[in-house]
Order: structure tokens, then sequence, then C-alpha cells
């Protein structure tokens, strides 16, 4: 359970990051820090919904994009989070393009290095105690 809390905390976190870096980056994406929380978790709501329909749709009707899910299912989540007001605003057809990249590759590195980190010690102690019970047997 602690495990899942923790990887719940890192997928929010990349989500908040994916965000932040892409209104860094993208003059015409646009994060107001009254509705930055709502914005955040409705982007990895969304996401984290949609994407295994979307995942589902794509294998049925068109295998060969199975490679891109990940950004549609980006795109889908920041057009979602857009219609919140006072969250998050993408004002050109050029941040439209390049935001779900952005928030992508930031949400993917983090969500890949992040439980390395966090997570390391609490499976190694796991992998030993699960060790002991079958040496044990």
């Amino acid at each position: 359970m602690i495990i899942f809390l923790i990887r719940a905390a890192i997928y929010i976190g990349t989500a908040a990051l994916g965000l932040l870096v892409a209104s860094w980056v993208l003059a015409d994406f646009n994060l107001q820090m009254s509705g930055f929380l709502i914005a955040v978790l409705v982007f990895a709501a969304t996401h984290s919904i949609l994407s295994p329909f979307i995942f589902r749709i794509t294998n049925r009707y068109a295998p060969v994009a199975l490679g891109g899910i990940g950004l549609l299912s980006t795109l889908a989540a920041l057009v979602v989070a857009s219609l919140f007001p006072e969250g998050l605003q993408i004002s050109s057809a050029t941040a439209w393009v390049l935001a779900p990249v952005i928030v992508w590759i930031t949400t993917t590195l983090g969500a890949w290095l992040l439980p390395m980190i966090f997570l390391k010690k609490r499976l190694a102690t796991r992998a030993a105690q699960k060790s002991a019970r079958l040496a044990q047997q």
C-alpha cells in the first residue's frame, strides 16, 4: 500500500513538473498559480483514465500508432485540463503541438527515474525479507 501511495505521489509530482516545464519553455502555455493544483489534479486524473482507453482503441483500430499513445493521452489530458478556468491556458497552435511533447518527456523521465530513487531502499528491503522467508522454508 505504501509503494502504491509513493507511486501516486510520484505520478502527481511528475505531472506538476511537466506542466511547470511546459509553462517555462512555451510563452503561450500559461499556468495560473491560483488554479495550479486543480490543473495538475485534473491533468493527472484524466491522463490516468484516458491512457488505457486510448491504448485499447489504438490497439484495435490503428496498431501502427501504438508508440504515440503517451503523446495522444497527454494531449487529451491537456485539452480537458484547459477546460477548467483559472488553471491552464494554451493559446497558440505551436504550444498545442509542443506542450504534449514537453509534458510527456518530463513525466516519462520522472516516472522512470524517481521510483529508482525513492523506492530502491524499500524494494531492496522487501526482496531481502522474501529471500529470508524462502530460506526458512
